[in-house]
């Protein structure tokens, strides 16, 4: 009964279908078998006795993995890939003495995890894209509506909200250009025998150097492999795992981010993430809306950014030409962090697609701090009218503190600017110190700095990519 196994919440609750299946043992076995069938043809067509109707077999049954007979065999002989051949041949009796021929296990599992992880990073990508696209519109739309910003997460300057959406893009454009180095530079490890050597190989071909090659060559190109791992031993450089890992750490952290920053802003009420109409926030508190799937984007984050480690232990454990303590934790590792990066992407996609701001909210955090920004340019108005600059500046200084004084000891509102009219040093009357206040004057080139970006970097790079923009997902949990 599945009630009564483990069963991975990646499986259950949070990692699409798609990636699922790049990750299933039908992918995997069935790469295994294309690996195979590529090989075969390579060496037939560098001169080695295999027909058209072995091939043609092993084509046959590529898809059709007789799993039982493959599981049986491996209890038998403790070796999986060896059961595999095994159970292959069943079903391809003509072929069955060619299967695997000249290669190590290797071969077809190193090859695999590969392209695995090739199809894996495409639909990253595609995701990154659609988070990108989604950030970009909601950045254009806000992108003048001005906004409390926070240094210390104490309030400061004003940003807008469309540029404050700028940098938790910008965070997902360099992620993006990151997936894009890491697809660039994926190789295959290619056809290199026990060692890396090729030297089952130079046999089969009787020292024949450009047969080697050409088999090699042959089985990348129709794996759609552009590189192939130049040296190696048995295994391809398990760095290869550790910056594709990194890579996706990346992502975490920059969604990490944003779905931190959109938790905070949810507390000051200013923004929020989607929340569906039957939706219970608390079992306890009815009136709750809490910001569930921005903390699980953190949840799954922290997890990918903690399992990048993980390879780097591999990378260094490996002795020489290889050990096997890679294999058990390689499975886990890998596959789990492209799962989680999957699902935190998907949850990602569907914040942005329904973000909400509440611009009355935006406007009266930001009214009742502007009082305190605005002393800089009501000084230079002052001086301007004929008043010191240092005493004045003090004067600033203590009614600031004490306006500051009566928001946190009284709760009353900011009296700042009432205190500065009744101030005669200052000379200015109430209505010239709130014409002061318009936020506009306080956000420099925030809505330019939006639309240059967008224009000069964002906007080129989707629609290079229209094609592979996919829709935000709507989620079971």
């Amino acid at each position: 009964m599945p009630y009564e196994r483990y069963t991975s919440p990646f499986e259950a609750r949070y990692a699409s279908a798609q990636m699922q299946y790049i990750f299933s043992a039908q992918n995997k076995f069935g790469t295994w078998r294309r690996l195979w069938v590529a090989l075969a043809r390579a060496e037939k067509d560098a001169g080695l006795n295999i027909t058209d109707e072995q091939i043609a077999q092993m084509e046959a049954h590529v898809e059709d993995i007789n799993y039982a007979a493959a599981e049986a065999r491996e209890r038998e002989v403790r070796h999986d890939v060896m059961a595999h051949v095994y159970a292959y041949g069943l079903q391809c009796p003509a072929a069955a003495g060619i299967i695997h021929l000249g290669a190590t296990s290797c071969y077809v599992g190193d090859n695999t995890d590969i392209l695995v992880m090739k199809a894996a990073l495409l639909l990253v990508r595609q995701k990154l894209l659609g988070a990108m696209a989604l950030l970009a519109g909601f950045a254009r739309q806000y992108k003048a509506m001005p906004a409390l910003a926070y240094t210390h997460l104490q309030p400061a300057q004003p940003t807008t909200v469309g540029k404050r959406a700028a940098l938790w893009l910008h965070d997902f454009y360099l992620d993006f250009c990151e997936v894009e180095h890491r697809l660039a530079h994926l190789a295959l490890l290619g056809s290199k025998g026990t060692t890396g050597t090729q030297a089952s190989f130079m046999q089969l071909f009787c020292g024949d150097e450009e047969k080697v090659l050409q088999v090699e060559a042959q089985i990348a190109k129709e794996m759609g492999m552009e590189k192939i791992v130049p040296v190696s031993g048995q295994t391809y450089p398990r760095k290869q795992d550790y910056f594709v890992c990194t890579a996706l750490s990346g992502i975490a952290q920059s969604a990490s981010k944003f779905a931190n920053d959109l938790r905070i802003l949810q507390n000051f009420k200013e923004m929020e993430e989607p929340f569906e109409e039957a939706q219970i926030g608390s079992s306890a508190m009815p009136y709750k809306r809490n910001p569930m799937r921005a903390e699980r984007i953190c949840a799954l984050s922290r997890y990918i950014i903690t399992t990048s480690q993980n390879p780097a232990f591999t990378a260094v454990g490996q002795w020489f030409e290889r050990t096997l303590d890679d294999s058990a934790n390689r499975r886990i590792a890998v596959a789990e962090s492209f799962l989680a990066t999957d699902a935190v992407l998907d949850l990602v996609l569907n914040v942005c697609n329904g973000l909400v701001v509440y611009p009355k909210v935006v406007a009266a955090r930001l009214a009742a701090e502007l009082p305190f920004m605005a002393t800089e340019n009501i000084l230079m108005q002052a001086v301007q009218a004929g008043g010191n600059r240092q005493a004045l500046h003090e004067r600033l200084r203590t009614h600031s503190q004490a306006a500051a004084r009566v928001v946190k000891e009284e709760g009353e509102p900011n009296d700042l600017l009432m205190r500065i009219a009744a101030d005669d040093a200052f000379g200015l009357a109430l209505p010239q110190l709130q014409a002061q206040l318009a936020p506009e004057k306080y956000i420099g080139r925030a809505p330019q700095q939006v639309e240059d970006y967008l224009r000069d970097v964002i906007d080129p790079v989707l629609a290079a990519n229209e094609k592979d923009i996919v829709p935000p997902p709507k989620l079971n949990v």
